[in-house]
C-alpha cells in the first residue's frame, strides 16, 4: 500500500454521532450500560444511519476532492470497533468517501488529533471538544437534532463564525464582562491597530481561505468555498476585527456587525452550512436556523 501524508490537507475528524443521527443509540450509551449499547449496534449494523448535524457540512467539503484530495474526513469516535462497522456502512450508503476512523470504546478519543494533524474536531461530546481546545485544537460541540434546511447553495461550502473567544481571542471579551461596554470600546479604539491574539478556529479559517484561493482559481471546482464574521461587534470596535483579518492576510466574504442584535435572523439569510459561536444563547438562536457548533472557549465558558 502506497504511504498516504496527511500534510497540507484539511483534516476534519468528527465523531459517528456529530455526522450521523445516532441520538436514539446515544440514549443507550449515556445509561452506562455499555452492552446494551453495543448489541442495539449490532442489530443494526446493516441499517444505514440517517445523517446528523454535521452531514451537509462533511458532504460539501469532500466535494472539494474533485480532482485531488485536500480534504481528508476521518471518523474520531467513543463507540466500539464494531459499532464502527455501521459508522462505515453508512458512510458507503450515503456516498461519503471517509476510509479511516479511530474508534476507542467508551474512552476519551481526543489524544489522536494529534497525530491526525486535524484542523478541526466536531464532537457532541463536551468533555472531549474542552479537551481538543485545551490541547491547541480548532473544536466545538455540535448541537445534536438541529433542523437541517435544504440549502440553495448546492455549489458553496458557507460557513459562518463569531469574533471574540472564536477567530479572535477572548481578549476584549474580558474588559467588556469585567468593566462594561464602555470600557469595552475604549480599549479597541486604542488597539485598533494591534491585531488580536489568536482565537481557536483561527487556524480552521486559515486553512480554508487557502482552500478558497485554490477553488477560486479553478473554473471547473464544482465547490466553492463563501465565508462570514458574525459578531455582536458594532462601529467603532469593528475596526479592529476587520484590521486583525487584514495583518493574518486572511480574507472573509461578509462581516455582520450586529451590535447585540439577535443573530438567528441574519444566519437565516445567510444560509451558512455551519455556524461556530462561543456563546450559548448564540448557539441556542442559530441551531432553529442552521448546523451549529459551540466552541467551548473563552471566559464566557469558564465556568
Amino acid at each position: 500500500m502506497p504511504k498516504f501524508t496527511l500534510e497540507d490537507k484539511l483534516v476534519v475528524a468528527i465523531s459517528s454521532r456529530a455526522l450521523f443521527d445516532f441520538e436514539e443509540e446515544n440514549r443507550v450509551f449515556e445509561t452506562g450500560d455499555l452492552a446494551q449499547y453495543e448489541a442495539l449496534q449490532r442489530s443494526r449494523l446493516d441499517t444505514p444511519a440517517k445523517p446528523g448535524v454535521a452531514f451537509g457540512l462533511i458532504r460539501k467539503l469532500l466535494a472539494l476532492n474533485a480532482d485531488e484530495q485536500r480534504v481528508e474526513v476521518v471518523i474520531l469516535s467513543r463507540s466500539d470497533p464494531i459499532s464502527g462497522l455501521r459508522a462505515f456502512h453508512s458512510c458507503r450508503e450515503h456516498g461519503l468517501a471517509i476510509e479511516r476512523g479511530v474508534f476507542t470504546r467508551g474512552r476519551s478519543p481526543f489524544a489522536y488529533l494529534k497525530p491526525l494533524r486535524a484542523s478541526l474536531f466536531l464532537s457532541a461530546n463536551p468533555d472531549d471538544v474542552r479537551d481538543a481546545l485545551a490541547a491547541g485544537f480548532p473544536a466545538a460541540r455540535v448541537l445534536p437534532e438541529t433542523p437541517r434546511a435544504a440549502s440553495r447553495y448546492a455549489d458553496e461550502i458557507r460557513i459562518a463564525f463569531d469574533g471574540d473567544a472564536v477567530l479572535f481571542s477572548d481578549e476584549a471579551e474580558r474588559v467588556f464582562q469585567s468593566d462594561g461596554l464602555h470600557a469595552f470600546v475604549g480599549h479597541e479604539l486604542d488597539k485598533r491597530e494591534s491585531p488580536l491574539p489568536d482565537g481557536p478556529l483561527k487556524p480552521l479559517l486559515a486553512a480554508l481561505n487557502k482552500l478558497q484561493r485554490i477553488a477560486d482559481d479553478h473554473d471547473d471546482q464544482p465547490m466553492h468555498i463563501r465565508t462570514a464574521l458574525v459578531t455582536a461587534r458594532s462601529a467603532p470596535a469593528h475596526e479592529r476585527a476587520i484590521r486583525t483579518l487584514m495583518a493574518w492576510n486572511i480574507e472573509i466574504d461578509e462581516a455582520m456587525f450586529l451590535g447585540g442584535l439577535d443573530k438567528g435572523e441574519f444566519l437565516r439569510e445567510f444560509e451558512p452550512d455551519f455556524f461556530f459561536d462561543d456563546q450559548i444563547r448564540h448557539c441556542e438562536s442559530a441551531r432553529v436556523v442552521t448546523a451549529t457548533g459551540h466552541v467551548l472557549s473563552g471566559i464566557a465558558n469558564a465556568s
